[in-house]
């Protein structure tokens, strides 16, 4: 065993990798000479290494973890060119530069696993680097401090890593503060809802101010609930203690008159980043905050010097670099409000000449406050009006400060600004468009609904399914399920505190929240509220009624899925153990006379409550009722429980949909949606029944499918981009047909001519719904239909299950006559597709033929018919979804094979599968569609009015051709090639 203490490796290891200066580097000499004058005996071995390493140092592994990390997330470092980050590449690269020997190479890789999560999706225009590695490690202090705060809240070194990555990408696409010339980057950042973009952009503001940007602005959505939730965040864990407190000494309380937070006994204050000293004084700059937490912007009349900035050079400009790194940066955070951006342009325009020279940053968080996300249409459009007042604005402020730079932030790439060309072409993001990746530990589509899943309905367990799992179905056969859903409620919370008990942090316990929302109305809100605080008292918590009906629920349901899902955390062995902590949990619940608090601004009418407030108040254990309020952007902390239905007409029915989206870190596994699965919408004739739980995964499906596109797209081909934000507004329409632009004499430039994509599985849904047209297209597929084999053939590829299929072959040239005689009801949706498939039928030797694959369905309530005389084929039964828009049709196993036959991926098939794999063949896949119960006739046909003819496919992978992009364009105002939107009369002049 050594004699070298512990704490002395770790100095010698620390001296050591400093001294590399972000380099690997030979290690064993870089060690000897951190050594060599105070520890010239210290064991430098690595064994001792690994024995430190495995036997659980935690200090030297936390030191390595920090430095691998970064080395595995470096971008293009001159020592591992063209070896891609978060690879075993990559670190098989750093280790060899490090000379280390396998058994300590196995050991860091068991303490520090490569971190394989992708980086964010960049779709850029060319700029002009200038934030490169040195510059920002030159000036790093508000980065640095924020680095150390997350570390210090429990973020990994590989979350730290991806959030500087994804930071940096935003801020490299700025302009150079210190540029000569003025010039505004525009861009937008997509996350996901309740993801963590507000950790992203406050990433952004703190590279920013240290690179030199003087002037933040965060608009901070349209609720002061929001806004202050924001203010806080970026006081606590980016301005910090000193610039809040600004000289004033916290121990004279009349000093502390009207400062934030510790002047009013904010529990947190602690909690706050602290410098050590005001930054001025320590060789950095410091932050003037002009909005608090609890006061948005105000007029400045007098203190409009809060707004000037002081020169250490006055002959030169404020962004040269003599005055621009000494002067204070100034941060806002505003309601994005007509009223309050109208008194900042009146005040900024008092200002005069500095504005010219005044680098600027604006944050605009949520900036799709009206999403395109709806059932319906119009709802969309009557929010161009409000949206159209703010941009307005937002364009005078861009307008007064030439040097500024726009960032928006949103949860859906299917921005308004991909979408109506009427949204002020002043914030279309032309530069960059920035689509983060789903971060580590967050809870999103993929954990509520089971998007592909291969494994049978009746093979899923809570193990294996998500919507098992967590999903709780609302059907008129199962009454209304609200009382389960509150008593859900309350064993979740005392499991919570059982897990408390025995030795899980009980941070993310601190507030624990149901959330329940049926109207949009303020009245409803109200109405909601007094059942459920009726519901409450007569639901006999500490009876023996009450305990009964937890303990069969508890027995049934949280138990098993909890064994199933969260074998690590620790779990009562039977309800009994359980009691004490629901009791505990009921009283907290209860506190206050009531467990209700109503979020709607307008809760005192009924009945006296707490107001909202999680960051002033110790525990928020209520179920909350609310619409608008608790929509977009505020975060429901402590959420595990949320009931969902609609029973009014009024407003987007998605609107509050994926407020169940999040981080649950210690009780992911108590999470539960009780969901309407037949909610009727409209009344009379219009009236229809919706799955509110499909009718989300439709539009997620959709989402995903397209951020899946933007990688595609993001890689440059011959250094050049295959898209520029300037062209996402068709790739967005061909997702969304349905939605037409409000704006009459403005247009989009960019038309999408052609989509490629060789290996890809591509699904149509713009079919048309006239009957006419239905038959039409049905009798296209006549040829096809008839060229399949009469016996259904069995299918499968390694992973998928099998199943049973009509399958045939048909040439290139055959198929493209079928598909162009289809209609549509979007045609431009299709045509880039077939624009493709044609162009590949041009050239010899792309594609020869298509093996066409008609799955039969198995289950007791298949629907079977002939069609057109052939067959029978099974009926896929399906609703539109948005618009004539149906939802995808794919099935895992469809898709599975579909690829192997097309050669786009290495499984193996089984011997049907494999005899149709051919060099130059695609897959076709036909889906035969009716949207309600089938008329059959008495000869087994149905009628091709009633019939959609749906279809995917997968062509070759022989079509791809690695010189050429993956989509083409055209403008179609060639003058203005680079122009986002163009008027239409110039079109026609």
């Amino acid at each position: 065993m050594s004699d070298t203490p512990a704490d002395v490796l770790l100095e010698i290891h620390t001296h050591a990798l400093a001294g590399m200066l972000n380099v690997p580097r030979h290690f064993a000499r870089w060690a000897a000479l951190a050594a060599d004058e105070d520890y010239p005996d210290a064991d430098l071995s690595e064994e001792l290494f690994h024995d430190c390493l495995v036997n659980g140092d935690e200090a030297l592994r936390a030191l390595w973890s920090r430095h691998l990390t970064a080395w595995d997330f470096a971008e293009d470092p001159q020592w591992a060119l063209a070896i891609p980050a978060r690879t075993d590449e990559r670190r098989t690269a750093v280790y060899d530069r490090l000379r280390f020997g396998v058994d300590l190479r196995k050991a860091l890789d068991d303490a520090v696993p490569v971190a394989t999560i992708p980086g964010p999706t960049v779709i850029t225009r060319d700029f002009t680097p200038w934030y490169t590695p040195d510059r920002a490690a030159a000036r790093s202090f508000y980065w640095t401090s924020y680095e150390q705060k997350l570390r210090a809240k429990g973020w990994s070194d590989a979350a730290i890593a991806s959030l500087d990555e994804a930071s940096r990408a935003v801020v490299e696409r700025l302009t150079d503060p210190e540029q000569e010339a003025a010039r505004q980057a525009k861009g937008l950042v997509v996350g996901y809802v309740q993801s963590g973009k507000t950790a992203n952009f406050t990433g952004v503001t703190a590279k920013a101010i240290d690179a030199g940007y003087r002037l933040v602005i965060v608009l901070g959505g349209t609720l002061n609930l929001l806004r202050a939730q924001t203010q806080r965040r970026l006081d606590m864990e980016l301005i910090g203690q000193e610039n809040i407190l600004r000289g004033a000494d916290v121990t004279d309380l009349d000093s502390l008159v009207g400062v934030d937070y510790v002047g009013d006994d904010d529990a947190d204050w602690d909690e706050f980043v602290q410098h050590g000293a005001r930054p001025s004084v320590l060789g950095a700059f410091d932050i003037e905050r002009l909005t608090t937490r609890d006061n948005d912007y105000k007029s400045l009349a007098q203190g409009i010097r809060a707004l000037q900035f002081e020169k250490r050079e006055p002959t030169r400009p404020l962004h040269d670099p003599a005055n621009l790194h000494h002067a204070a940066a100034r941060i806002l955070v505003v309601k994005k409000n007509k009223s309050v951006l109208t008194k900042l342009v009146k005040d900024l325009k008092q200002i005069h000449g500095l504005l010219g020279e005044l680098p600027a940053l604006i944050i605009d968080d949520e900036s799709d406050q009206a999403s395109v996300n709806t059932l319906d249409p119009k709802k969309w459009e009557q929010g161009s009006t409000e949206r159209t007042a703010i941009n307005g604005l937002l364009s005078q402020l861009l307008k007064l400060l030439p040097r500024a730079q726009y960032v928006g932030y949103t949860a859906t790439p299917f921005a308004n600004v991909f979408i109506d060309p009427g949204d002020d072409e002043d914030i279309f993001p032309s530069d960059f468009l920035i689509s983060l990746p789903r971060p580590s530990g967050y809870m999103g589509v993929q954990d509520f609904h089971d998007l592909d899943l291969a494994i049978p309905r009746d093979e899923r367990t809570y193990a294996n399914s998500q919507e098992k799992a967590h999903i709780r179905d609302i059907y008129e056969s199962t009454e209304d399920r609200l009382q389960e859903a509150m008593d859900a409620f309350v064993l979740s919370g005392a499991l919570k505190l059982y897990r408390a008990d025995h030795g899980v942090d009980d941070g993310p316990f601190r507030h624990h929240t149901m959330l329940a929302h049926q109207s949009v109305r303020k009245d409803d809100h109200a109405d909601l509220a007094l059942q459920i605080n009726s519901m409450w008292h007569q639901a006999g918590y500490s009876s023996a009624a009450g305990h009964e009906r937890l303990a069969a629920l508890w027995a049934s349901d949280f138990a098993p899925v909890s064994e199933a899902r969260a074998s690590d955390l620790p779990a009562p062995a039977s309800y009994e153990e359980l009691r004490p902590y629901v009791n505990a949990a009921r009283q907290r619940i209860g506190s206050g006379g009531q467990p209700v608090i109503v979020v709607n601004g307008d809760s005192d009418r009924y009945f006296d409550q707490l107001n909202l407030d999680f960051d002033r108040t110790p525990h928020v254990w209520k179920i909350l009722v609310g619409g608008t309020k608790l929509s977009r952007g505020f975060t429901v902390e402590g959420l595990t429980i949320t009931y969902y239905r609609r029973t009014t007409q009024q407003a987007d029915t998605l609107m509050q949909m994926g407020r169940w989206f999040g981080f649950r870190p210690g009780y992911r596994d108590l999470v539960r949606l009780y969901i309407g699965r037949e909610e009727t919408l409209g009344s009379g004739r219009n009236a229809k029944t919706v799955d509110l739980y499909e009718a989300f995964e439709a539009i997620c499906r959709d989402e995903e499918l397209f951020r899946e596109e933007l990688a595609r797209y993001a890689p440059l081909v011959d250094g050049r981009p295959q898209v520029t934000p300037a062209q996402i507004p068709p790739l967005v329409g061909q997702h969304l047909p349905w939605v037409k632009p409000s704006a009459r004499n403005k247009m989009f430039n960019a038309e999408l001519v052609e989509v490629r994509s060789p290996g890809v599985w591509e699904e149509p849904t713009a079919y048309p719904e006239d009957p006419d047209a239905l038959r039409h297209n049905t009798e296209c597929w006549a040829p096809v239909l008839g060229a399949l084999s009469h016996a259904p053939v069995s299918l499968h590829v390694d992973g998928s299950p099998q199943y049973d299929a009509r399958v045939g072959t048909v040439s290139h040239r055959d198929l493209l006559t079928v598909l162009c005689d289809l209609r549509w009801s979007a045609p431009e949706q299709f045509s880039p597709h077939l624009e493709f498939l044609l162009d590949a039928g041009r050239e010899p030797g792309r594609i020869d033929d298509w093996f066409v694959i008609a799955p039969m369905q198995t289950s007791a309530r298949r629907n079977e018919a002939r069609i057109l005389g052939h067959g029978p084929f099974s009926l896929a039964r399906r609703r539109r979804r948005r618009g004539s828009l149906f939802g995808a049709i794919r099935d895992p196993k469809h898709v599975a094979a579909a690829k192997r036959v097309a050669g786009a991926t290495s499984l193996t098939g089984n011997a049907t599968v494999e005899q149709n794999v051919r060099p130059r063949r695609g897959a076709l896949v036909i889906y035969p569609v009716v949207e309600s119960e089938p008329r059959i006739a008495s000869d087994g046909s149905v009628d091709p009015r009633d019939l959609v003819m749906g279809f995917a496919f997968v062509a070759p992978s022989s079509t791809a051709q690695g010189d050429r992009p993956l989509v083409r364009f055209r403008a179609i105002d060639s003058t203005r090639a680079e122009a986002a939107i163009i008027d239409r009369d110039d079109m026609r002049s």
